[in-house]
């Protein structure tokens, strides 16, 4: 939904909408709900609310599909992207950092339910804190069962001694 920012109203405007943003990588479960709060001062907008929905992500250690509820709460601060263009880069502060830009006097609410997805997503997604993962020789799933697999974890940095202690056995 693109919202013309000269149509928000002094008190404010409070939207609640449903949506199924496309994101590549991104399976969602259940389509995102939001409620959002915009207030106009001056050409700056203020984006206040709440998002929920579902999305369905591969564990990062066994593999498994699962899914993930994302609720979180919003503030965005919107400026006109003309503003960038007079202003000098510089480096963005902590209290700056919900600051984004709309072109031709519209925000896209789309974009606002796309960005919080992706923000709220794990960079290495788990099923569980505790979750085993996959035997890295024979591959089975260690929350199901156990493998009699003998894995020898050898510190890398001691990996080279190791082999000058084989090879000293085989001359020696």
């Amino acid at each position: 939904m693109k919202i013309e920012v000269f149509d928000i109203p002094l008190e404010g405007l409070n939207i609640e909408l449903e949506d199924t943003p496309k994101i590549d990588g991104v399976t969602i479960t259940q389509p995102f709900k939001a409620i959002l709060s915009l207030d106009k001062k001056g050409l700056e907008v203020l984006v206040k609310g709440i998002i929920t929905g579902e999305v369905e992500l591969e564990c990062s250690r066994c593999l498994k599909d699962y899914k993930m509820q994302i609720k979180t709460l919003i503030e965005l601060n919107y400026h006109p992207i003309e503003e960038l263009n007079r202003e000098e880069l510089v480096e963005l502060k902590r209290d700056e950092m919900d600051v984004d830009f709309y072109r031709e006097g519209l925000i896209d609410t789309d974009d606002i339910i796309r960005d919080q997805i992706l923000l709220n997503i794990p960079m290495k997604p788990l099923c569980s804190e505790d979750c085993k993962g996959l035997c890295p020789i024979c591959g089975t799933d260690l929350n199901k069962f156990e493998c009699q697999c003998e894995v020898k974890e050898i510190d890398p940095r001691m990996a080279v001694l190791q082999s000058l202690l084989r090879r000293m056995k085989k001359y020696g």
